[in-house]
């Protein structure tokens, strides 16, 4: 694997691809600093040694035409405050402007380049589009997991115009690091704990993961389907009717694969899908009509417990309720202080998905596991069993 220390920046100019595509206000100021602060490792180490970077990045979706709400000048004076450096803006990304902007650039010195995705190109993953970003730098520098998933020129198709001078930053060497150490390398027992609403949107994921897992706790609205399928009554609860089926065969495939799978025994039901809601602690295979399961139960609560100090490696992938209800939060927080107990005994910890990364911020659980993921989509395929094409281009 070809990482950032292998190479010294001295008198070098970095092109490095991040992910600063951040939420903006209606004054667009930067609301969360996260993505930014994920990349200034790899931006300082550059400076560093010597060299100067030369940031580019999409915001939003622009769809090839030039947005002045997604500019990406809105967040220069955000990534100057965390990097510590005055960053220079271009308003383009290729092209003369661009390439003398470049020129003009001294050592310790960082450029923000314009909005990839001003440029339809981008997205399409045009070679020309490709080749006019290559002239911006000595070294490619790919840091941008969230976006390692798209086959787009200046995440993937541009490395073939740096042969022997690409690397991932430090984001994405960790990033890959992580979901090795699940995938692949983690001490066991391997626990997944997937939750969300849906059995379709985790269906690969958990096909993919029942020959690396030890144990798998079900949560969230996925409980149902499963419960239904084996003949339970979930009322009103969030149901795929045509899943069901899939449901059985993934209970199957993990009894011949002797992976011990957990479901929700009890959860708390509402007589509405509201904060305010009537709310009851029910047998989850006997939830009446009117009612839905909106988080897990007690009993539900004690038995992940046991399972999950007991792992030694953790992927938490969903929420285990409406954690965006105070009402519905309890079993998605009790959750998270059980694989921060774990981790605190040594587990390794990997939260990834966009819920259970909103679920972990808002909690507090951030620095209390040993990784989140910055990529949802990036992250969802990697567990997939599914190669990066911008992960692939680096590694070719």
């Amino acid at each position: 694997m070809k990482e950032l220390d292998d190479y010294n920046f001295a008198n070098k100019k970095a092109l490095i691809r991040v992910d600063f595509n951040v939420p903006l206000n209606e004054d667009f100021e930067v609301t969360d600093m996260t993505r930014i602060e994920a990349a200034k490792p790899t931006i300082i180490k550059v400076l560093e040694d010597g060299g100067s970077a030369v940031l580019m990045s999409h915001l939003g979706r622009p769809k090839g035409e030039k947005n002045p709400d997604l500019s990406l000048e809105h967040i220069c004076t955000a990534v100057s405050d965390v990097i510590g450096v005055a960053v220079k803006f271009v308003d383009n990304c290729v092209g003369e402007k661009a390439e003398k902007a470049v020129a003009e650039l001294q050592n310790g010195e960082v450029l923000l380049l314009e909005n990839l995705r001003y440029h339809a190109e981008e997205e399409k993953g045009d070679e020309t589009f490709a080749e006019q970003l290559s002239k911006l730098g000595d070294i490619y520098v790919n840091d941008a997991f969230g976006t390692a998933h798209r086959a787009h020129a200046s995440t993937t198709i541009i490395a073939k115009y740096f042969e022997d001078a690409k690397c991932f930053g430090y984001l994405l060497s960790k990033e890959i690091k992580a979901i090795e150490k699940v995938m692949r390398t983690g001490e066991k027992p391997v626990l997944a704990i997937l939750g969300g609403a849906k059995v379709s949107s985790k269906i690969t994921i958990i096909e993919n993961i029942l020959d690396k897992v030890d144990d798998l706790i079900i949560g969230g609205g996925m409980t149902y389907t499963f419960i239904k399928a084996q003949g339970g009554q979930v009322g009103d609860s969030i149901c795929e009717d045509d899943k069901m089926e899939l449901a059985m065969e993934i209970l199957k495939q993990a009894n011949e694969k002797g992976v011990n799978i957990h479901i929700p025994v009890d959860v708390i039901a509402a007589d509405d899908f509201s904060n305010t809601a009537n709310t009851k602690i029910v047998d989850v295979d006997k939830i009446e009509d009117g009612w839905q399961g909106l988080d897990a139960g007690p009993k539900t609560l004690e038995n992940f417990k046991n399972v999950i100090l007991g792992a030694k490696t953790i992927l938490w992938n969903g929420p285990v309720g409406v954690f965006e209800m105070d009402s519905f939060a309890k079993g998605t927080i009790a959750v998270g202080n059980l694989i921060d107990q774990a981790t605190q005994n040594g587990a390794f910890s990997l939260v990834g998905g966009g819920d259970s990364v909103a679920a972990v911020k808002q909690f507090g659980f951030e620095n209390k596991v040993s990784y989140v993921s910055t990529g949802g989509g990036a992250m969802l395929e990697s567990l997939e069993g599914k190669t990066l094409p911008g992960i692939a281009a680096i590694l070719a």
